[in-house]
């Protein structure tokens, strides 16, 4: 037996995660001057520039000689003070992935049952099988909704977290407060819910949408509230993402878990004075409202009907094989995210970007589509 062969089943059984690919990749392969980059949920407008400014008179030879702030202290105590949480039950992650991965590998142990919905965020998947849980997933309603009876009808005894993103990843929709409320009130004192809230900027002002950390807060169980810069505050590139925990005790054993410096110093200054502008992460999200519903009209009018999404991107059924409908749009320099879990490969996932990108992708999606 090779040592490949002796690694655990669980991780070499794992799916590859379906990243986004890259600007450069495109442009090279396929030689075209400009590439609309919506695959990958970011902001166009990207970083504000008091963030940009701060970074470039930021860095010495000397700060990058320098271990960065292992408690990010100056993010921790501004983000505290924002949501009246105990600086103690906040966590930050290289990414708010990173925080999932810490969850699964402090919470979970193998043989434990994980509730989720598909189609899914794949990681929400993957970092619980990494260590050996069993994942359940709850299909989405026909009509790209949460099926709440459905994850109610999931969750056991035997379940040790809940893992749900709202608005969803990739579909856009969102649960509202008695949604949210009827789905806690199924949950054990033994579960852990894990709320991702990645896009929550984008759907924070929309009607309906819950107050997340106050129906936490309320609920009774373990919790732990998930949110990122990578999105509307236009930080993908530098990697930061935060959690809220239920209590200080359950942020302390993530702490444990997680790597000492995995937030660099740029990253950590870069947020801090992101956080701050709250104006351009505002001007962003309305920028993203006015051009999702455009997206979303121009596709009506090609045949199409997309789930309702208040986040930045538009997720639907292209009637064909998604994958070979994306890799065609590639060569007119359109990336777009082809959905690969079983029983949605004729769905798309498209980013909301600039109204010149948006425009890109409609060409081609009418250009190369095979019906």
């Amino acid at each position: 037996m090779s040592f490949i062969d002796g690694v655990r089943a669980e991780v070499r059984n794992l799916p590859a995660y379906n990243a986004g690919l890259s600007s450069d990749l495109v442009r090279a392969r396929y030689g075209v001057p400009h590439v609309a980059k919506l695959g990958s949920n970011e902001n166009p407008r990207g970083a504000s520039a008091s963030v940009l400014a701060h970074v470039a008179q930021w860095t010495t030879a000397a700060s990058l000689a320098l271990y960065p702030d292992p408690s990010c202290s100056v993010l921790r105590a501004r983000i505290a003070e924002k949501l009246n949480a105990a600086p103690e039950q906040l966590l930050f992650g290289n990414g708010s992935e990173d925080l999932l991965a810490i969850a699964a590998h402090a919470f979970l142990a193998p043989g434990d049952e994980v509730v989720t919905v598909v189609p899914s965020f794949g990681l929400h998947i993957i970092y619980p099988q990494s260590v050996g849980a069993t994942v359940i997933t709850v299909p989405m309603r026909a009509d790209l909704e949460f099926d709440v009876d459905a994850l109610i009808a999931a969750i056991s005894p035997r379940t040790r977290m809940v893992i749900i993103s709202n608005p969803s990843n990739p579909v856009g929709c969102a649960m509202n407060t008695d949604e949210m409320r009827r789905l806690l009130g199924a949950v054990s004192p033994n579960t852990l819910v894990l709320w991702d809230e990645a896009y929550f900027e984008y759907a924070a002002n929309e009607a309906g949408y819950p107050d997340s950390l106050a129906v936490l807060r309320e609920s009774g169980v373990p919790w732990l509230l998930l949110r990122t810069f990578s999105k509307a505050y236009g930080l993908a590139g530098l990697r930061v993402g935060y959690g809220v925990a239920s209590s200080r005790e359950l942020a302390g054993l993530m702490d444990r878990v997680r790597t000492p410096f995995n937030i660099n110093q740029i990253a950590q200054e870069a947020a801090t004075a992101a956080f701050h502008d709250q104006a351009h992460v505002t001007a962003s999200v309305e920028d993203t409202r006015v051009r999702r519903e455009q997206m979303r009209a121009a596709l009506v009018a090609l045949g199409i009907n997309p789930a309702r999404s208040l986040a930045n991107f538009l997720f639907f059924d292209c009637g064909e094989d998604a994958a070979a409908l994306a890799e065609r749009m590639l060569a007119d320099g359109v990336i777009v995210k082809p959905w690969r879990e079983a029983g949605y490969e004729t769905c798309m996932r498209v980013s909301i970007g600039s109204a010149a990108d948006n425009a890109m992708f409609i060409e081609s999606f009418e250009r190369r589509r095979a019906v």
